[in-house]
């Protein structure tokens, strides 16, 4: 979420300092369950030498969640962030008119391609739903479907792409029906019940009906949905009350500015609209541990609620960040984890809404903001009540540190994914030039640290232009930055951004990325990113690597992936197995119209244009035709569409 705060994203030397001590200190409960799969180590007596990034080893076989060796792999997982920050919201939706079975046959009035003679372009290959571009994109008439209806119509698309899971917006009910979902009032309402008498009902994103009607079609195509959960504030009370405090310096919340002294902060949340439905629980200031406005005195800062006489010692969490003194406080009126009401509400919403909408996991809100011991309780809650034995959670830890991030991690006895900070400082500074050296794009990663429980990505939300975190990456080495996380074998798990396949909204609107393109690279990494890994890094401006594929996906075709940041061509050879020996490869991108044919000895040499990357497969491969001829949406095109482009 955006950070209310002005400091800077990265932290200082001593702010890491305290951090890394801060995750060694850490203690949390829960017990490992980790169920991603390990790869079999595998060996090839062609070429089995193994290869180094910049002094980290990385096995022929290194794997996260696909491998090469004689175990069959499972699909490669993706994460698909399904909205961004300037996306525009709900303005008149309608109740979806057919069951998830129905949508997943129909997804959209426009048909598949066809040749002069009239047969369908691509036959029965499995992929070829992504031929038609859905009729929605094309056009303005879909502006006034709900968020949901549109991705419950984009599902069959998003799962032949290889998205094995949703992370959806917040949906529960927010400020105001615009808001993006962070600013929380009622994590209980979905979209269901009036919003303070305004006769509006629905979120941002739609109301609950859609909602559940999405859930119901992902779960019919096998997709995994992933919960925004913003444990951590609410805003927007029903009543103000009077409550005592203390006014904290905001460049370090420990020390106090005042003396103790009557306040009257927006506290009071009874719910009018939804009532005791789902839960009784009316939150006051005793719920909260500080505010951000006094309307006693129409006073801004930070004000920290003190003992009010009921036997409670008030004070912020102790396990959260020690940026600031204590980064308890963030926004509106801070949620206190340690109160024994808010805490059973909070597991009792958990673990109902994972049960109701059948939740894959959750990504988590502005974690390094509130107590990590009632996270750690929090998720092994969940684990115990959901028959769901596979939940995925991520949390969003904004910190470049990934020695701090790592220690996190290792607490949470492989319950807890993180996002990588770092790694998107390291694709916006290589993109504008700041770096390099393209061997070290991953130094001081946290995927490069723990690859397993790194979660990947280019942009989101929080990284676009304007945003306090912004870390915008340039558009020519988006399509650079994608291939690295989606197309090795110890990369993580990435998550691909909306803004990135349909186009981006707000101050500085962009067009969906490589031109339409970036669909093809997460085709090619459910059908050919599997198998062992070989590494190419003799360059500084050029890297490569192979995969070598596994017999069980794609007919063990493989891939070979050449980029560079150079302003001229570059070429490198590379070996993808003896048994290649004779095809013809082919870039996928077709940025690249020449063949490579592949030697006896199992070695083609791949050539890359300046400033581009290059992903090779063989021409036969299964779907290798439909896949190299895929553009999705159209290119220059963008849902909704983008009429502020400059001109």
């Amino acid at each position: 979420m955006r950070n209310k705060d002005s400091s800077p994203p990265r932290i200082s030397t001593s702010a890491m300092h305290r951090l890394s001590s801060f995750a060694r200190s850490l203690s949390v409960g829960g017990s490992s369950n980790n169920t991603n799969w390990t790869p079999t180590p595998g060996h090839d007596s062609d070429h089995g030498k193994s290869h180094t990034w910049k002094g980290t080893e990385i096995s022929s076989s290194s794997s996260t969640t696909n491998g090469a060796g004689t175990q069959e792999p499972p699909d490669n997982e993706t994460i698909f962030q399904s909205f961004e920050w300037y996306l525009p919201g709900t303005t008149e939706h309608h109740p979806p008119q057919s069951s998830p079975t129905a949508h997943s046959h129909h997804s959209g009035s426009s048909a598949q391609p066809t040749h002069p003679d009239g047969s369908p372009l691509f036959g029965d290959s499995p992929l070829a739903g992504l031929a038609g571009h859905p009729s929605h994109l094309d056009s303005d008439s879909d502006s006034n479907r709900s968020h949901y209806t549109l991705l419950t119509s984009l599902l069959p698309k998003l799962s032949t792409l290889g998205i094995s899971h949703i992370w959806l917006p917040p949906g529960t009910k927010a400020i105001s029906p615009e808001d993006v979902g962070y600013a929380t009032y009622d994590l209980w309402d979905l979209g269901e019940f009036d919003a303070k008498g305004t006769g509006q009902r629905h979120t941002k994103w739609g109301n609950k009906h859609e909602l559940e009607h999405f859930c119901s079609a992902a779960n019919h195509h096998g997709v995994q949905i992933l919960w925004d959960a913003v444990l951590n504030h609410k805003a927007s009370a029903d009543g103000k009350e009077g409550a005592r405090a203390v006014k904290v310096d905001p460049k370090d919340r420990t020390k106090t500015l005042t003396k103790p002294y009557e306040i009257e902060p927006w506290t009071k949340f009874t719910f009018p609209g939804r009532g005791s439905k789902y839960s009784d629980m009316k939150w006051d200031s005793t719920h909260f541990t500080g505010v951000d406005y006094d309307s006693r005195t129409n006073d801004h800062g930070i004000f920290k609620f003190v003992a009010d006489g009921r036997g409670r010692r008030r004070d912020w969490a102790s396990d959260v960040s020690e940026e600031l003194g204590n980064y308890d406080y963030l926004m509106f009126a801070d949620i206190d984890h340690s109160h024994p009401a808010v805490r059973t509400d909070l597991f009792n919403w958990g673990q109902w809404i994972t049960s109701h909408l059948n939740l894959g996991g959750m990504r988590l809100d502005a974690i390094k903001h509130y107590s990590l011991s009632f996270l750690a309780d929090f998720l092994a809650h969940l684990h115990a009540t959901s028959q769901n034995k596979k939940l995925f959670f991520v949390g969003e830890y904004w910190d470049s540190d990934s020695v701090a991030l790592e220690e996190i991690i290792r607490k949470f006895h492989g319950r807890l994914n993180l996002f990588d900070v770092q790694l998107v400082y390291n694709f916006s500074d290589f993109s504008k030039g700041r770096k390099g050296d393209l061997r070290t794009v991953f130094d001081g990663s946290l995927v490069q640290r723990d690859p397993i429980h790194a979660v990947t990505f280019v942009a989101n939300h929080d990284t676009q232009e304007t945003q306090s975190l912004a870390a915008p990456v340039e558009e020519w080495f988006i399509p650079l930055a994608y291939a690295l996380i989606l197309l090795r074998a110890d990369a993580g798990t990435p998550c691909v951004f909306w803004g990135d396949i349909f186009g981006n909204h707000g101050p500085r609107p962009r067009l969906p990325a490589c031109g339409g393109k970036l669909a093809r690279l997460a085709v090619v990494r459910k059908l050919f990113a599997y198998g062992p890994q070989r590494d190419y890094l003799d360059t500084t401006d050029c890297i490569g690597w192979t995969r070598l594929g596994h017999k069980s996906k794609s007919d063990g075709a493989g891939l070979a992936v050449i980029m560079t940041n150079s302003w001229d061509r570059r070429s490198k050879r590379m070996f993808v197995g003896q048994r290649h020996a004779g095809e013809r490869w082919k870039d996928i991108l077709g940025w690249e119209d020449r063949e490579v044919v592949i030697d006896a000895g199992g070695f083609g040499i791949f050539p890359v244009g300046h400033r581009s990357v290059g992903v090779w497969t063989d021409e036969k491969a299964p779907d290798f035709d439909m896949v190299s001829r895929l553009t999705f949406p159209k290119a220059g095109r963008a849902f909704p569409p983008i009429t502020s482009l400059p001109v």
